[in-house]
């Protein structure tokens, strides 16, 4: 594996695999690495001639200060877990070093940004654009992997894709998940045991709601899911809907014969996770 730390070394590279007509795959990540990150790496290995993985902590998507600075850095494991599984380039830029690039001051994601992470959570959306522009004007791979947890950030991404009308193509990998169902996320290393025990019941939650669902019960099901996650260790819920899988309109009730995806996001132990699950409800029958 090559490691570059600056973007003329990089790009030097990528032009010289372009032009031998080379596929490049590529993974963004925030580096603490785990089994999720390294399927996407694995995937892309499978299809590209080359595969790229970046580790940049990136402040603009952080509007919580705090979650920022308590973010894992496991810099050295990373590499060495990249190695094992022969990724071919880690790109490990400096803030600095990213900094010398401009970005558009913001992006028109039709709304999409303002709702759920982006309610919650103000400007995340337009910092994961602002770094993702620049990585994908550097890289320009032919795919773009990413992971299905981050629900939400996959389909803001696509309308980034569109917005700067590049021929990336984005791949959306299914949801790995631990043995107790908790979907794989860098912030489950700041869970203690009882809280890993504990947060695995939003997958619970959620595996209800897709086996109970139907096409007139969705608010009595999520009033009683919430009281479900709040009497079982987690200490918030900071949303908990039903949205069309295409352009995330949040849904009052379940329509018939369609698939619906169900996103969460719930604190335990001052760390905040999410995760969702798609289903299709039962229609009620007299």
């Amino acid at each position: 594996m090559i490691i570059y730390k600056t973007i003329e070394g990089l790009k030097n590279s990528l032009y010289k695999a372009k032009t031998q007509g080379k596929k490049i795959g590529f993974v963004p990540t925030m580096g603490a690495l785990h089994t999720g990150h390294l399927s996407l790496l694995e995937i892309s290995k499978k299809e590209n001639d080359l595969t790229l993985c970046s580790i940049f902590i990136n402040p603009s998507q952080f509007n919580n200060q705090d979650d920022f600075i308590k973010y894992p850095i496991t810099t050295e494991n990373d590499i060495l877990l990249l190695e094992k599984i022969s990724t071919d380039i880690l790109f490990l830029p400096s803030l600095e070093e990213m900094n010398t690039l401009k970005s558009h001051a913001s992006f028109n994601l039709d709304g999409m940004d303002q709702i759920l992470e982006g309610l919650h959570r103000p400007g995340h959306f337009q910092g994961v654009c602002e770094i993702v522009e620049k990585l994908l004007r550097i890289i320009h791979p032919d795919f773009l992997y990413l992971g299905e947890k981050d629900f939400q950030q996959c389909l803001v991404l696509k309308k980034l894709i569109t917005i700067l009308q590049l021929d990336t193509k984005i791949k959306i990998c299914p949801i790995l998940r631990s043995p107790s169902g908790l979907a794989l996320s860098s912030r489950n290393q700041r869970l203690s045991e009882t809280g890993l025990l504990h947060a695995a019941n939003i997958f619970k939650v959620l595996s209800n709601i897709k086996t109970q669902l139907t096409t007139g019960n969705w608010q009595t099901l999520k009033e009683t899911s919430i009281k479900n996650l709040l009497n079982n260790g987690f200490e918030k819920v900071d949303y908990l809907e039903m949205c069309d899988t295409d352009s995330l309109q949040i849904l009052d009730e379940a329509p018939e014969k369609r698939e619906v995806v169900i996103l969460i996001a719930a604190f335990i132990e001052g760390v905040r996770l999410i995760d969702n699950i798609k289903t299709t409800a039962n229609i009620l029958t007299n």
